[in-house]
């Protein structure tokens, strides 16, 4: 009412009448709001029923709440990313000293039992068989459903992050179709969100020792992708052109890893390079999937001091042998022929596992563990041979239908002895056997067959994960 009713002028804003006339011979005929151009005969008046005045005293203490808010998020951003390259930092030299060690106890082992002399059984391979193994087992800590629908296939375990991640389908599939990963946390044993990455489904999981949170996946959709869990986001994808089987991380340069494709090739990717791989480990001889990838780090090791890529495929096994000069030579290993299912290794005694399926002479399940040597073709030649040989042959049920992945690792004794873990779909369990003696300690019961085993420790605590299609399992030892 009076001086201050309701107008507005051409450009739209709203005043009062009074002060559009005050501003309009101040501001040489200009709207305060938008600086157009104005005059007195611009002005019209609005005939409104009702008017409210609005207190926005509020909206400002909000608006400087706000400003607050975003400025102590990004000091604590800055103070976060600070902690992370700190971590980054005790990470890597935490793992030059365990490799230190490892290089050290290898030396110890080699001039002590002499490096000439060869393993002469089973048992010598494995210093500290457990002879008094049923003093600690693995028990049944938790149960985790990660799909009710199925189709879970792989896991992975995140030391910075004590995270365990499982590959899974969309749980809404309809809204967001692919696959991704479930989180669980390793601490609290508690499971967390989940995380899209693929189209189809994940045949590989893989961190490396860095301490970002960086994921490695391997999908049927041609692509091999790094996921950042920290921000739970993909990073970067590469287009493989084929259907990708199993991937993994090159430890003695992190910025490289590798790709097993369905044609039997590895593609090799340097993470510095986002637009395709640097080079391409062409099949030797057959062409079958590659369905397992695993670096081998350089070490001070008495039987296989070099470093490399171990391939296996449903055919057999081949050891790509890195050299300084970033090429890569190839050795064959003498497996079974066929059958080859699942190829792990354990890469501070240099052994790994073969698993095979039933044929006509074996009518069950075998995990066949190896020690990989190598010798020099000529005195004082570079150029060596690697091979592989058994030492000890586990058995299990009559029935292997599926891909499965199976584990060898340290015992949490640590005593020397080796573990090796694997799924028995005859009896849908996973057994565990002393891979020195060839005995079997534990059969973990499962619902379904377990199709990845997972070992990990947390807090000094060593943990077992077992996988279904629906469902982890863990385990601890004490």
């Amino acid at each position: 009412a009076g001086e201050h009713r309701l107008s507005a002028l051409r450009c739209g804003h709203l005043f009062g009448y009074g002060c559009i006339e005050k501003w309009l011979k101040g501001q040489a005929g200009k709207c305060p709001q938008c600086n157009k151009k104005a005059k007195r005969s611009d002005i019209v008046v609005l005939y409104a029923r009702t008017l409210k005045a609005l207190d926005t005293s509020e909206q400002e203490h909000m608006k400087s709440s706000l400003e607050k808010e975003q400025m102590l998020r990004r000091k604590a951003e800055l103070e976060s990313a600070q902690s992370r390259l700190q971590l980054q930092v005790l990470t890597d030299e935490c793992s030059k000293l365990r490799q230190q060690v490892q290089e050290l106890k290898a030396l110890m082992a080699r001039h002590s039992g002499g490096s000439s002399q060869q393993p002469s059984n089973s048992r010598s391979c494995f210093p500290g068989c457990l002879s008094s193994q049923g003093q600690h087992k693995y028990h049944f800590e938790r149960a985790f459903l990660v799909s009710q629908a199925g189709n879970c296939r792989v896991m992975a375990y995140c030391d910075p992050l004590s995270c365990l991640v499982v590959s899974q389908p969309s749980p809404q599939s309809t809204l967001l179709p692919g696959w991704g990963v479930k989180m669980m946390s390793a601490v609290n044993l508690k499971s967390s969100q989940y995380v899209p990455i693929h189209s189809k489904q994940i045949r590989g999981l893989a961190f490396s020792s860095r301490a970002d949170g960086l994921l490695l996946s391997a999908a049927l959709d041609h692509t091999l992708t790094l996921t950042s869990l920290t921000t739970n986001t993909v990073v970067q994808t590469y287009n493989a052109g084929r259907p990708v089987w199993s991937c993994c991380w090159c430890l003695d340069d992190t910025n490289y890893v590798y790709a097993g494709l369905v044609n039997g090739a590895v593609l090799v990717y340097d993470l510095r390079d986002t637009s395709a791989h640097v080079q391409e480990l062409a099949p030797q001889k057959s062409r079958c999937p590659v369905v397992s990838v695993s670096y081998l780090p350089r070490m001070a090791s008495a039987s296989l001091p070099y470093g490399g890529l171990m391939a296996g495929t449903l055919e057999g096994a081949c050891f790509w042998e890195q050299k300084a000069s970033r090429s890569y030579q190839p050795h064959h290993l003498l497996l079974e022929p066929g059958g080859c299912i699942d190829l792990q290794t354990e890469a501070s005694t240099r052994h790994c596992l073969a698993t095979f399926r039933p044929n006509r002479n074996h009518g069950c399940l075998r995990c066949v563990v190896m020690q990989l040597t190598c010798t020099q073709l000529t005195d004082g030649a570079e150029e060596v041979l690697c091979s592989c040989r058994p030492v000890q042959t586990l058995t299990a049920g009559p029935t292997c239908k599926l891909l499965t992945k199976n584990a060898i690792f340290q015992s949490p004794e640590d005593d020397g002895s080796i573990l090796v873990c694997a799924g028995d779909e005859a009896s849908n369990s996973a057994m565990l056997w002393d891979a020195g003696s060839g005995s079997l300690l534990q059969k973990l019961p499962a619902d379904l067959p377990v199709l990845d085993v997972c070992p990990y420790e947390v807090n000094r605590s060593s943990f077992l994960a077992t996988l279904t299609e629906k469902m982890v399992k863990i385990y601890k030892w004490q």
